[in-house]
């Protein structure tokens, strides 16, 4: 998995002489060198930790003037010659040759880069029969080079510029096979058309060749795309070129192969990038694009280019018009530079191209793309650009693939000189911290290429191209060699911890071979070496349990090896010793593994903890019987290493986590599942069996569609002591300051909590001791181990010897305890009788646990939605089946209210459940969850308003409209009482709607039956006008009623707020339930709503403020409103402010002078006040006594006199 970081770096290129320079014609990458060639001049760029050019070879303008530009170009496999052939036919041979001038680079530290000169070897034009032929690119093996001719012919040439000549190519598949991709198709985008067969006349205009597979891909200019075989001696054998089979929709514009997985990727017309499965016939596996991300082919452009990793997990898919986009093999959307909204959250989609959006990365398309060896760098080219090449750093994540082993619980992408560790220590937010490596290692061994972390997650072991380094994350120090040439002689091939240990598998070039390097944790060096084993060959993939070690050889011979350390691991440098256990060859023609890991045998919890023998420790240590395999084609299956037996469970895996056995803590959360696995069905999780057989598929494997992951978040690990899977998603940053955005990987949580809980509500276990440890006569060695299993529903006694090693039934059981003793059970007596029991106690436990976790309420959420939506579905299905009487049993969706019932989020999961489901189905619900009535009064009670008005809708499904207007009018009057005016809001308009359609479907059903009972008897059929508007006029007449109460509600909070001259309350009421302020105020002009007098008014006012801020010591009209439950809004704030215009507007709306001047003092509106004053000169006078003769309305005299100045002028004016 591939996951961009930081920002994108720019390579410039020098400017060509001809008139297409700007454009690219080739981009390639071998052995950390990059070739560029453009039409007139080609540059070879170092691609290691420094990017710098090393050698260019410039043609001259008379050359381009004879020969033509730079048309097409190969570079040779061992990246010694360059072949280039120009617009006139003409093949030009380079040769590459480096120097012995090193490249000086700034630092202590040699680059250790040399230059290189490019010189001409060959210049000879190509023998075509005619000359106005067009070409395709040119595909090469070590000896040959084949390029496709407009004719649909092919071309081959050598490295030696010797010309074999043109061969035609059968565009009939031998077998007739065609690929259509509309069948067994898995997709997340379109997929339309069908082949129609390809011309003999077609151009062929892309040729790609898999060496590795020996499968050649013609692309034709009509769309479609033709393999063919090719012989093991490669494209010199052009006779055995044969067709094979046709691919694609007839839109096919380029095309790509992994190798590895053998899958092909097909670019279309359509902006789609279609999988096919070459191991499966060519099957269409299923199609990828930005289609679910609101952009169509009309923002993207058809494919323009794909490109594999070097791992094959994951691909680049450029566009012609826009951008590019990395995907895993799944379907999930690793990185993309088109800007989405989402998680992103920076544009809408379709957005064109403008300044808006300038500083998006290949804004005007994708021409070229290439990976770099490792997969740290994907190197872009922009369409029509040849000015510069874009590189995107990218990270890559420790996914227990491979030789190197790491822990779920330490999430790591590690990129090619840093590492970026989730960290979810301190707080519960995910963060990502960007560690550098030390400049003095990563500079001599650049770069990463095996990463690990111990099982605690707590020490991470680095090993870049020699050496190897440790990082405690605790203490934040790094541990390296101290001898540099120690460290020069290791070459990590992978890496494993076990316990305090880190093993390290090593290649040692001077013998050519392989061995494992035991070192400890504490200490680097060669004196603290504790093993050296040799080793048969390169291991494949590698896994390690407690004190065993897997290693596993090609083609399919594993290894098993037991570890014991003899004495403290100290620095005293104890004995450590390996012994073979287990040696399997195994036939199969089924695809390399690309990780195995061990399945410890589970055991519950309580048969460990109540174990007091000193075998205890025996027993957890036991070799392992089974182990895990993933295949490159992403198989699962399970291996049994008794008779190596292996068992497929599913496919379409990228990665698994073992989880059983991997953890002793009590605050593990996923001790019921054993593993989990990721792939395009999104997370599936897998439970222990009790039946027969533990790891059948039927039995074992519980989907939980649930977790399928959103396609932009992909699973890194999982954090088991808060029961959630650890994703990662690409956010980016943009700013002013520089040109392209910065790509920022950043973790996101999906709790699996709630399907923990269904399992355990689901299941049942057994009540009784389930192991027994069993030891011979004389009490020296263990025998074995009897355990309780189910078969069919019933408990079978059975026995495993010490190390695992078989299960016997029946009577032989019995024989062997009379045989060999019987000493001791472990957890009491022998039970005489066996028993199930449901596994609700575990369930609730596990929920307690978690109840303190961030994601709690979110997880009792989703499993009661899961479960009733399963009710819901299985009502369904059975309502057309004969039904059966069944006995009463406590259905899941009971057991589930019941547990839920125990943590204070019930009330509000109840109802949030409630509203996301059809209220037909509520009756169902609520008929497991509690009485609808009773859960409102409960939120009544404890004050929860907000959630009890969620209940109201439903009490009116449930028990009628007056029950739930009974319920609606009590809680409206609770939120006025608790000033929370924004919820009243919200239930006044419920109100009036539930009583308006009451009244209207009992007038309607009145009506239809008094019409129906005269019409029987009167045959009258018109009723009449009259009746019916006695009918309405009673039935308004309770409307009335009813809504005169609410209203009366509203208007005696109203009266409350302005009798006490709550100003701020009173604004915050009015704006939240819309209440009618005016005529309120035209209607209590002389009551509540009057101002006895002015000085009165602003001195209530006052006291109020000066209540709050002693400090100011009376002084008036700073602070005008004192909210309701926390601050006090001073006038200098700007809501303060809005309130005192809101109630200046309404006051002037019914001219109310005692508050218009009262709100226009405080807001000093001199313009309102002199409109006032100039026509009531006796209210001005009493308004500047008052002012005056209050020494706390000092500040007010600047007004003062600017009105009587203004009044003043005013009156002179008048009296002229």
């Amino acid at each position: 998995m591939y996951m961009a970081y930081g920002w994108p770096q720019v390579i410039p290129l020098e400017q060509g002489l001809g008139p297409s320079s700007q454009r690219i014609i080739y981009l390639k990458l071998i052995n950390r060198l990059l070739l560029v060639v453009s039409p007139s001049h080609l540059e070879l760029w170092s691609s290691s930790q420094h990017k710098v050019r090393l050698g260019k070879y410039k043609r001259d303008s008379d050359s381009l003037a004879k020969e033509g530009e730079n048309l097409q170009a190969v570079w040779s496999p061992d990246a010694k010659l360059i072949a280039v052939l120009t617009s006139t036919f003409v093949l030009h041979l380079f040769k590459v040759h480096f120097t012995d001038k090193k490249v000086q680079i700034g630092g202590k530290q040699p680059s250790g880069l040399f230059f290189a000169t490019i010189s001409l070897l060959l210049s000879e034009k190509v023998p075509f029969a005619q000359e106005d032929f067009s070409v395709s690119n040119i595909v090469c093996d070590s000896k040959q080079m084949l390029l496709g001719l407009s004719d649909g012919s092919l071309y081959s040439i050598s490295w030696k510029g010797e010309f074999y000549g043109a061969f035609e190519l059968d565009s009939s598949p031998r077998d007739g096979g065609e690929v259509n991709p509309l069948l067994h198709s898995i997709e997340n985008g379109i997929s339309k058309g069908h082949s129609n067969g390809a011309s003999r006349n077609s151009a062929i205009v892309q040729l790609e060749f898999c060496l590795p597979m020996r499968l050649l891909f013609a692309l034709f200019s009509d769309g479609q795309l033709l393999s063919c075989s090719v012989s093991k001696k490669g494209l010199k054998q052009a006779e055995y070129i044969k067709a094979e089979k046709r691919f694609g929709s007839g839109d096919a514009v380029c095309a790509s192969v992994a190798s590895e997985q053998q899958i092909l990727a097909v670019g279309t017309k359509r902006g789609v990038a279609e999988l096919y499965d070459l191991a499966e016939s060519g099957s269409l596996i299923r199609t990828v694009s930005l289609y679910d991300w609101g952009y169509s082919m009309d923002d993207t452009g058809p494919v323009s280019c794909i490109a594999w990793t070097p791992d094959n997990s994951s691909f680049a898919v450029g566009w012609k018009l826009r951008g590019l986009t990395v995907w895993s093999v799944s379907g999930c959307r690793l990185m993309s530079t088109v800007r989405q909204i989402g998680l992103s959250s920076v544009s809408s989609p379709v957005v064109k191209p403008s300044t808006e959006c300038k500083y998006e990365p290949l804004m005007s398309g994708t021409s070229m793309l290439q990976w770099d060896e490792y997969g740290y760098r994907l190197y872009a080219i922009e369409e029509q650009s040849s000015e510069r090449i874009v590189a995107f750093s990218f990270g890559k994540c420790c996914l227990n693939r491979g030789v190197t082993g790491t822990t779920y619980v330490r999430q790591v992408i590690y990129g090619d000189d840093r590492l970026l560790v989730v960290q979810s220590e301190d707080t519960d937010e995910l963060k990502m911290l960007h560690l550098n490596l030390p400049v003095s290692y990563i500079s001599q061994n650049w770069p990463v290429q095996h990463v690990a972390a111990s099982q605690d997650g707590m020490y991470l072991a680095v090993a870049g191209l020699h050496g190897l380094i440790i990082y405690d994350i605790r203490l934040k120090k790094w541990r390296v060699f101290g001898d540099v040439t120690q460290e020069q002689k290791i070459q990590c091939q992978g890496l494993l911890w076990m316990g305090k240990i880190v093993v390290v598998c090593n290649y040692d070039d001077s013998s050519n071979t392989y061995e494992l390097l035991f070192y400890p944790r504490f200490h680097l060096d060669q004196s603290s070496l504790l093993c050296r084993k040799p080793l048969l060959a390169k291991p494949m993939v590698m896994d390690v349990y407690q004190e065993y070690i897997l290693v596993t050889y090609r083609p399919f011979d594993v290894h098993i090896f037991n570890v014991k350390l003899f004495g403290e691991l100290t620095p005293t440098t104890p004995d450590l010793q390996l012994s073979t256990v287990r040696e399997l060859s195994i036939m199969t023609a089924k695809s390399h593994p690309a990780s195995m890991r061990f399945i410890p045998d589970q055991l519950p919890r309580e048969t460990i903890s109540n174990n007091h023998t000193g075998s205890n420790s025996d027993f957890l240590a036991r070799e392992p019987a089974r182990c895990l395999i993933l295949r490159l084609n992403g198989e699962l299956s399970l291996l049994d290493l008794d008779d190596g037996r292996e068992r497929e469970l599913t496919d379409s895996v990228e990665l698994f986590w073992v989880t059983c056995g991997q953890s002793e803590e009590k605050t593990n959360l996923i001790e019921e599942v054993s593993w989990l696995d990721y792939g395009h069905r999104g997370m599936q999780v897998w439970y222990p069996s009790l039946g027969a057989d533990p790891f059948k598929q039927e039995d074992f494997l519980q989907l939980d569609p649930e977790l399928e992951f959103d396609r932009e978040v992909y699973p890194l690990g999982l954090l088991p002591n808060a029961g959630v899977v650890v994703g990662v998603s690409q956010r980016m940053s943009f700013s002013a300051c520089t040109e392209f955005p910065c790509f920022e990987p950043t973790p996101q949580a999906q709790t699996i909590l709630h399907c923990l809980l269904r399992h355990l509500l689901q299941g049942r276990r057994l009540v009784s001791t389930t192991c027994w440890f069993c030891e011979d006569r004389g009490g020296s060695r263990c025998l074995g181990f009897v355990t309780a299993r189910a078969e069919a529903g019933f408990a079978v006694l059975g026995f495993r010897d010490g190390k695992g090693r078989g299960w016997f039934r029946g009577a032989w059981v019995f024989g062997f305890f009379a045989m060999a003793g019987f000493r001791g059970w472990w957890g009491g007596q022998a039970p005489a009788i066996m028993e199930w029991r449901e596994k609700r106690e575990e369930a609730l436990r596990l929920a307690q646990l978690s109840a303190e976790k961030p994601h709690f309420s979110h997880c009792l959420e989703w499993l009661l939605f899961t479960v009733f939506d399963a009710e819901i579905s299985r009502q369904s299905v059975n309502k057309n089946q004969i039904s059966v009487p069944m006995p009463k049993t406590y259905s899941l969706l009971e057991k589930t209210c019941e547990l839920i019932r125990n943590f204070p989020e019930y009330l509000d999961v109840v109802v949030s459940v409630a509203r996301k489901t059809d209220g037909r189905h509520w009756a169902d619900l609520f008929s497991a969850a509690g009485r609808s009535t009773e859960l409102f009064e409960e939120c009544f009670q404890r004050r929860w308003y907000r959630t009890g008005a969620c209940y109201i809708l439903v009490i009116a499904k449930l028990e009628g409209p007056a029950v739930s207007q009974y319920c609606a009018l009590r809680l409206l009057q609770a939120t006025l009482d608790e000033s929370l005016y924004e919820l009243a809001g919200e239930l006044v308009p419920l109100l009036n709607r539930e009583v308006l359609a009451e009244i209207r479907k009992r007038v309607g059903a009145c009506i239809n039956g008094l019409r129906q009972t005269i019409s029987k008897i009167l045959g009258l059929f018109p009723f009449p006008f009259q009746f019916q508007k006695a009918i309405l006029g009673t039935s308004f007449k309770e409307q009335s009623a009813h809504v005169a109460s609410v209203k009366n509600i509203l208007e005696n909070h109203a009266s409350y707020l302005m009798s006490g001259k709550e100003l701020s309350k009173l604004v915050a009421f009015v704006k939240g339930t819309q209440f009618d302020l005016v005529e309120y105020l035209q209607r209590e002009r002389y009551g509540s709503a009057r101002l006895e007098n002015f000085a009165s008014g602003l001195e209530l006012i006052g006291q109020k403020a000066s209540l709050y801020l002693k400090i100011l010591y009376f002084k008036m009209f700073h602070i005008l409103f004192i909210p309701h439950c926390e601050t006090l809004l001073q006038m200098g704030t700007l809501q303060s402010r809005l309130d005192a215009e809101f109630l200046l507007a309404h006051m002037c709306s019914v001219k109310f002078k005692e508050w218009i001047v009262v709100l226009a003092t405080l807001l000093r509106r001199s313009e309102v006040l002199f409109d006032i004053f100039r026509h009531d000169m006796r209210l001005w006078k009493a308004y500047s006594i008052t002012l005056q003769s209050h020494a706390t309305f000092v500040e007010y005299h600047d007004l003062l006199e600017d009105l009587e100045e203004r009044l003043s002028s005013f009156m002179n004016q008048e009296e002229e």
